[in-house]
């Protein structure tokens, strides 16, 4: 069992270290286009300011929260017109993530113990909408500094992302409108840290091994499978691969190979 705090101690690392990347930019460098189709630097932290008060509506107002979905233009459009709500010039949108994001984190901490909170098509603990919002900051903090010509370190905390894509192999399979497999999947990957972590059965036939930033960047669709160092074993992690996703919503185009690069879009 993870615990919270230090999910929440996790969530706050990711956030300040990409808070870091985007604060000294001068405001020209805010509209800079990122690998997601029509989406600037501000997009990306529109973004992660939006979902983390959507977030703080589940965690308090589940009434709140539902009302999101009828005042919305619909799944296809909803994380565009989410982030759009929230355009700001960067000062402004700088303080309100960085005001979000911590009380977020207190809503979470506050929730009574066993409690599930409304999500997109599924309800969540507190822990796992924190994973979630390490796995969202994380992803969208690669868009960032891909835009920039940044290399972030991989850290350890890539394993609460590592984790998240694990455990939703069957809503991969199910948001690409493919029959979810029964079959067990191992998962073993070199931890940027060193070591090695492992999901599933040892015994497991189908397996998927490599290492954890290219998992993390498979299942955050960050990158095709044809440019990560990952080996799938049996045709039910051969399948997984290309259709990997722990996020919630529509799977968007992904991205193509590097060869043929095309842009995504957001998620």
């Amino acid at each position: 069992m993870v615990d919270l705090t230090a999910l929440l101690t996790d969530l706050a690392a990711e956030s300040e270290q990409l808070d870091a990347l985007v604060a000294p930019l001068p405001a020209q460098d805010w509209a800079r286009q990122t690998p997601a189709e029509g989406w600037t630097i501000t997009h990306q932290i529109a973004h992660l300011a939006w979902t983390d008060h959507v977030a703080r509506l589940a965690a308090t107002d589940a009434d709140a929260f539902y009302a999101t979905l009828t005042s919305t233009p619909g799944p296809a459009r909803l994380v565009d017109a989410g982030a759009e709500s929230f355009l700001a010039p960067p000062h402004a949108l700088l303080a309100r993530w960085r005001a979000g994001r911590s009380a977020l984190a207190a809503d979470l901490a506050a929730v009574p113990a066993g409690d599930k909170l409304p999500w997109y098509g599924t309800r969540m603990s507190p822990t796992s909408m924190a994973t979630a919002r390490i796995m969202e900051t994380w992803a969208h903090g690669e868009d960032v500094a891909e835009a920039l010509g940044v290399t972030r370190p991989a850290t350890g905390r890539l394993r609460h992302i590592a984790f998240l894509g694990f455990r939703t192999l069957g809503h991969s399979f199910a948001a690409h409108g493919r029959p979810v497999p029964t079959a067990a999947v191992r998962v073993e990957l070199a931890a940027p840290t060193g070591g090695t972590w492992s999901f599933g059965p040892a015994g497991a036939a189908d397996r998927v091994t490599g290492p954890a930033l290219d998992f993390c960047l498979l299942v955050t669709r960050r990158r095709h499978r044809a440019d990560l160092a990952l080996v799938a074993t049996g045709p039910v992690a051969d399948g997984w691969l290309d259709v990997a996703q722990a996020f919630a919503g529509p799977p968007g185009t992904g991205r193509a190979p590097q060869a043929t690069a095309d842009t995504g879009t957001p998620s």
